[in-house]
């Protein structure tokens, strides 16, 4: 993953995506994060475009282990990629990522 600036964001951006896909191929799993985003079904293409909602969609995948474990594997990339992902767009500095 690029070290900071705009190519670590936008690697964070598409790799948030990709974990919401993820997060949709499972009416549960999806319905929880929608309950604790407090947005419908109906605003998740909406929401998609707010670089923050994506920063919120690592955020609740990096405070769950087995989540992050099964979306890294999905995504083809390590969890450490995942969590310098929620670092970029979440504005802390990779150093900041255990």
């Amino acid at each position: 993953m690029p070290k900071g600036g705009p190519n670590a964001r936008e690697f964070g951006e598409n790799l948030a995506i990709q974990a919401l896909g993820f997060l949709a191929q499972d009416p549960e799993r999806l319905g929880r994060f929608l309950s604790l985003a407090g947005i419908g079904p109906d605003m998740i293409r909406q929401a998609a475009a707010d670089p923050a909602f994506l920063a919120g969609v690592l955020d609740h995948i990096a405070s769950d282990e087995p989540l992050l474990l099964a979306v890294a594997e999905h995504i083809g990339v390590k969890p450490e990629a995942v969590m310098r992902a929620h670092a970029a767009l979440s504005g802390r500095h990779e150093r900041d990522v255990p």
